[in-house]
């Protein structure tokens, strides 16, 4: 047992006591959280900022706007609901096409009805989907057409990017791959598959499920290793400026890559989990200690991003 402790210690690997007492309470104040903790919040100020996000095509904020949904979709066939407070991707569901007779085709292929709508769109308002039980308010948004990049690597759903930014510096990076088992969700508690991202070039590394290494997607047998992403040292720089929209010194960033779009931001987060280290084969804590001893916090994005590909790249990644 000591000897494990010490290996992972060796490796720089962050357990959740360590990460909340060194990595998000002395960088991430309090009053900074609702920036992020709120998606509405987060989306308007992404926009504020020039930082591209999905369409939002309107929020329901009370029970009384439920009926507006028609109205604000109008002739769109394909939209995102998702509660403004929710976490893990709970509450989100994601229409794909709507029937002649008004009902609404999910990612999963279920049918939901008015009625059946209406009751997600409660529960949403009600709290359910919230951190903490509290009352939301839910945003309907552009549905993501993911970049065909990610065709023979992931399971109907949309592939998110997750970047961990340390002092605006990008210091670790994943791809989370939808899989049958997670139900398209692109989230790793559900069982999508993690792969880590070579910091310099966007391409993926071997994946993992749980804590499980994979080397193939579990649902359509495709190598997970030596994909590139495009537009990376776009998203790098993304992810950077977002350091410098919110002031959150330990931040996860989630963006998609769409089709048309290119990267857009999904989320923020102020909690960034540790799964993130197993994708890698890396711990955090020994690349916090490589951009710490650097000492360059006052450099504008753009440099901040090369100077992380320069220091935590193929060279200095392990």
């Amino acid at each position: 047992m000591i000897g494990s402790w010490l290996r992972l210690r060796r490796a720089g690997i962050a357990g959740i006591n360590r990460r909340n007492a060194g990595l998000i309470m002395p960088h991430n104040r309090r009053a900074q959280y609702p920036l992020v903790d709120d998606k509405l919040r987060t989306k308007e100020l992404a926009l504020e900022h020039g930082i591209p996000v999905p369409a939002l095509y309107g929020v329901i904020r009370t029970p009384h706007d439920i009926r507006d949904l028609p109205a604000i979709v109008a002739d769109r066939k394909d939209f995102v609901v998702k509660p403004a407070h929710g976490s893990q991707g709970d509450g989100i569901m994601v229409i794909v096409d709507r029937t002649r007779r008004g009902f609404y085709r999910t990612a999963g292929g279920r049918v939901v009805d008015s009625d059946g709508m209406s009751h997600h769109l409660s529960n949403a308002l009600n709290g359910q989907y919230s951190l903490g039980g509290q009352p939301d308010h839910v945003l309907v948004e552009y549905r993501v057409d993911f970049d065909r990049i990610f065709d023979g690597i992931t399971f109907q759903g949309v592939p998110d990017i997750r970047i961990v930014v340390y002092r605006g510096f990008p210091l670790m990076a994943m791809v989370r791959l939808p899989t049958k088992d997670s139900d398209g969700k692109a989230n790793l508690h559900q069982g999508a598959v993690g792969a880590g991202l070579d910091l310099a070039t966007g391409k993926t590394l071997t994946g993992v499920v749980g804590t499980r290494s994979v080397d193939e997607h579990p649902d359509t047998g495709e190598p997970i290793a030596g994909v590139s992403l495009p537009y990376w040292r776009d998203m790098l720089l993304t992810s950077a400026r977002c350091f410098d929209i919110t002031g959150l010194g330990y931040l996860g960033v989630d963006l998609v890559l769409d089709a048309k779009h290119g990267p857009l931001v999904l989320e923020l987060n102020a909690r960034p989990g540790l799964n993130i280290q197993l994708a890698n084969r890396d711990g955090i804590l020994r690349r916090v200690a490589a951009i710490d001893a650097l000492d360059r916090f006052g450099a504008e994005a753009e440099e901040r991003v090369e100077t992380a590909v320069a220091a935590l790249g193929p060279s200095g990644a392990h």
